[in-house]
């Protein structure tokens, strides 16, 4: 369980937030809960009767959490009948309540949880009423999603269904197709009818199979609520916080978000680094400087193809002088073999895939946290090549801790289908989660792994006294922005580019031309502390 200190949401940083319905916004977690008890309970009992076997009941928690919560009715049948080995015809949608098909016990259950809701009546979780509150003052955008087809008549018997711009629940699920969780589907489509990136959004939820969905989806961050004391398992499945209660959660504004300058503004509002420079380098008095850079998009410019991002003689020249005064590391999503050959100096330490592959002078390589994965992506590297050749532009590049699907040459309306496949791809590897950067989507593995936490594991190998190191990252891409959340209370981040999208930096510089005088200008400074 996270603290309460853990659990700030930064509002510059997100466009939505997509609560689950049951647990979260509404009291119904309980009463589905009791009404599959009462389901299964009768089931196997009459079938221990029959069988001659031991009844063994249904347990309203572990079983609960297990096998049904968050997922579609039917699949919740399925899936606990499996755990006790038991298989039953599918049936058809026609079946009556009373056949013992996955039909027909899901229409059971059905009826007894809108026997109890009659009953009971619908309670809601005020603290999540008011967190939803603050959300849209703030401008926030805000959808509810549920498996359960009862979920609009559960929202206004609750009076909470004006709190969401969108809803996606049972009912859309069948019409649309959308997998169940732990598919990410029904999130993903949340995303889409609010008009934002799933990087930009916050997942809330409290069942486990939708704190996976949360995950593969490559959302922003993932909230799990537990009401019941498996905080950890939250933990285990992706949730990014746990909160027993969203009372805990505290909406952080811009001006409280960074140390130096604020953060998350729109990038063309975020000062310029240049102009800042003296200020910055006052800044560097504190530690240690530390030097981290991006490649494509910071050192070279973006090209059609990253073969053609080769570094000019001038930023090279940089790079040289610069490897002399402080560390430097190049960090890149490129393959580390590939972003070797392309800066080609020695005395650097190399990144790539993120962080997952390093090496550096004196033969250091550490490559330990991804090697597991490598069976998982090779299939899937595959499976993607076959899906998606029929899509003209599409272009597969299998890293050897990554696969990125580049998109910037397909037609804009072509790419709603590639990202179809994709996600079909996704699913079919749970060791593997989606990410996202420019005009491309990667598999990459399933661990709580990015450039920030790559940045913060190099400063404490590469330091004996990590403690006094003030980082400096340069990056432009929506990737880098880990980074520049990793180090905004103890270094400076800068953002290259003048794109309409928010970002963590503290400073911006405009294009490789303003890095390349930048970097000189700190090697002025170097030299000025020299003397």
């Amino acid at each position: 369980m996270k603290s309460v200190s853990d659990s700030d949401i930064d509002l510059e940083m997100i466009d939505a937030v997509i609560f689950d319905m049951d647990g979260v916004v509404t009291d119904t977690a309980t009463v589905h809960a009791m009404a599959w008890k009462q389901l299964f309970d009768e089931y196997l009992k009459k079938r221990a009767e029959k069988h001659g076997e031991k009844f063994k009941p249904f347990d309203a928690d572990s079983d609960y959490r297990r096998y049904v919560d968050g997922k579609p009715r039917y699949d919740g049948v399925r899936s606990f009948l499996e755990s006790r080995g038991i298989s039953l015809p599918t049936g058809s949608p026609d079946d009556n309540p009373g056949e013992e098909t996955i039909y027909g016990l899901g229409k059971r259950k059905n009826g007894y949880f809108l026997d109890r809701l009659e009953r009971d009546g619908v309670t809601v979780y005020q603290s999540t009423v008011d967190f939803i509150n603050g959300l849209r003052d703030e401008g926030v955008h805000t959808a509810v999603i549920s498996s359960s087809r009862n979920c609009e008549e559960v929202l206004r018997a609750a009076g909470v269904r004006e709190l969401f711009e969108v809803k996606v629940d049972g009912v859309d699920s069948a019409e649309l197709g959308i997998k169940g969780k732990p598919d990410p589907d029904i999130f993903l489509e949340a995303a889409r009818r609010l008009s934002v990136e799933p990087g930009r959004a916050v997942i809330v939820e409290d069942a486990l199979a939708g704190v996976q969905a949360g995950r593969k989806g490559g959302f922003g961050l993932v909230i799990g609520v537990d009401r019941t004391g498996h905080g950890d398992e939250l933990v285990k499945q992706g949730a990014d916080i746990v909160v027993r209660d969203l009372s805990e959660l505290k909406l952080l504004h811009a001006d409280k978000a960074g140390k130096v300058n604020g953060a998350g503004r729109i990038m063309k509002d975020v000062p310029s680094a240049l102009e800042k420079r003296e200020a910055i380098f006052r800044y560097f008095e504190a530690g240690t400087p530390a030097v981290f850079l991006d490649y494509d998009g910071t050192l070279t410019p973006i090209v059609a193809h990253p073969a053609q991002a080769v570094l000019s003689d001038d930023m090279r020249s940089v790079l040289e002088r610069l490897k002399r005064k402080f560390k430097v590391v190049i960090l890149s999503g490129r393959d580390l073999a590939d972003v070797q050959d392309m800066v080609g100096i020695e005395g650097i330490v190399y990144a790539g895939s993120h962080g997952f592959d390093v090496a550096g002078p004196g033969g250091y390589h550490d490559d330990e946290k991804g090697r597991e994965f490598l069976a998982a992506l090779d299939k899937a590297e595959r499976e993607l090549q076959n899906s998606l050749k029929g899509i003209p532009g599409a272009r597969v590049e299998r890293k050897r801790f990554a696969i990125a699907v580049h998109f910037r040459q397909v037609d804009s309306a072509d790419v709603g289908a590639l990202e179809k496949e994709f996600d079909r791809v996704l699913s079919g590897h749970p060791q593997l989660r989606k990410s996202a950067g420019k005009k491309i989507f990667e598999l990459v593995p399933d661990i709580d792994w990015n450039k920030g936490r790559a940045l913060l594991s190099l400063v404490e190998k590469l330091y004996e006294d990590s403690e006094k190191v003030v980082p400096l990252y340069i990056g432009d891409d929506t990737t880098d922005e880990d980074a520049f959340r990793a180090i905004r209370d103890r270094g400076i981040g800068i953002v290259v580019g003048d794109e309409e999208r928010k970002t963590a930096a503290c400073y911006r510089l405009q294009d490789t031309d303003e890095v390349r005088a930048f970097l000189e200008a700190l090697l002025e400074m170097a030299k000025r502390g020299e003397q």
